[in-house]
């Protein structure tokens, strides 16, 4: 791209200019694969974008970080730690690099969810991408690059994933709501009839906006069903037999902690979008906690590897500097005698740990703070771990 911005701006009056494009991406060199989360190949989308000045590149840089930010939270229903990385985490030729940073509760592991990087002008003198301002002198460009990629479908199934399968936040669901019709006994009644009652609501459940099917197989138990659409992670299900259509009810089961209630079919139009914005919110509120169990604030080294073999995140005084962060990542990075009630919870206890970022929202640090690590005046907290 970076040739044809050279060539595409001359004035102050064609900045900004902001291009988003959706692609595949090959690392040709590439170690230790993870499905869904670190592969091959793998689809993104990223932004490329280039200003007059540091502060409006700045201020996108924030801008496209809380997008992703509300594309964790908001719709993914899991908890992310907004920060800036250290120097030796952040992109390569930039200027600086912010980040969200998830965790991965069951394997104790943070990971980088998203990434708005501000490039300054080291690629623009690169490529001599130049503009004209308004007093007719020549300046280099301030540029900033973001991205996303489907690494987000990998932290979903992992963060709310469970020993039956998939568990999907309602609104990311393709499927939020299956209706599955539980028939009558051999000769006991016409199981037409409830299929087509069934219908009904779905339809008046469809007409509120909610994405619905209706799973009326009949070469399949009820049982069966339930167990294939739980696998699929579908948020709710209305399960509607004999006696829920003599009772004018049903019965619907939450997937992500299996709650089961009755309500009265007159009630479902208002009660399931309610019950969808639950779920959702719990989602989040358990990610939450789970996340806020799992980092505990440190001051000392001796401290950080116990923290670590637990599969937790630590919050430590950090001196920001390269040289200590390597040190840290060598000395966590040797390998440790097992623990076998960490090993039985599935936590891998070897590798090295690393800063995941520096927070933005940062506890109060005293002015005689020492480094975790080489005992250095602390300048900021950093949020260290483990990760993919």
């Amino acid at each position: 791209m970076y040739p044809c911005y050279a060539k595409w701006i001359r004035s102050h009056r064609d900045l900004p200019l902001r291009l988003n494009q959706w692609c595949n991406v090959i690392r040709w060199e590439f170690k230790h694969p993870v499905p869904f989360l670190r592969t091959r190949e793998f689809l993104w989308q990223e932004g490329h974008s280039v200003f007059a000045t540091q502060a409006e590149a700045e201020k996108e840089v924030h801008e496209i970080l809380d997008y992703y930010r509300q594309v964790y939270e908001e719709l993914l229903a899991i908890p992310v730690t907004k920060g800036r990385k250290s120097e030796g985490e952040k992109f390569a030729g930039g200027f600086f690099t912010t980040t969200t940073e998830a965790f991965i509760p069951a394997s104790g592991r943070g990971i980088q969810g998203a990434t708005s990087h501000c490039l300054g002008q080291n690629f623009s003198k690169m490529f001599k991408i130049q503009f004209e301002d308004d007093k007719a002198v020549k300046e280099y460009a301030w540029q900033n690059s973001w991205g996303l990629t489907t690494r987000t479908i990998g932290v979903l199934i992992m963060v709310h994933g469970d020993n039956k399968g998939l568990v999907l936040p309602p609104r990311v669901a393709p499927t939020q709501v299956v209706v599955v019709p539980i028939p009558y006994g051999k000769g006991k009644g016409d199981t037409e009839e409830i299929v087509k009652r069934a219908n009904e609501f779905a339809e008046e459940l469809r007409a509120k906006g909610i994405r619905v099917q209706v799973d009326s197989r009949d070469n399949y138990s009820p049982g069966f069903k339930f167990n294939a659409w739980e696998v699929k992670g579908v948020p709710l299900r209305i399960e509607f037999g004999p006696k829920d259509f003599a009772a004018k009810q049903c019965v619907v089961a939450r997937r992500d902690n299996d709650v089961k209630n009755s309500v009265p079919l007159a009630d479902l139009a208002t009660a399931i979008p309610a019950l969808l914005e639950q779920v959702q919110h719990d989602m989040f509120a358990k990610a939450l906690k789970q996340r806020e169990g799992r980092t505990t604030q440190i001051s000392r080294w001796d401290e950080f590897e116990p923290v670590l073999n637990k599969g937790n995140m630590a919050l430590a005084p950090y001196c920001e500097e390269i040289a200590c962060e390597d040190s840290i990542k060598k000395k966590s990075g040797e390998k440790k005698a097992p623990n076998a009630e960490q090993e039985e919870k599935g936590f891998r206890l070897t590798g090295a740990a690393k800063s995941l970022c520096i927070p933005f929202e940062q506890p109060a640090i005293a002015a005689d703070a020492k480094c975790f690590c080489c005992g250095k005046p602390a300048k900021k907290y950093a949020l260290f771990g483990r990760s993919y």
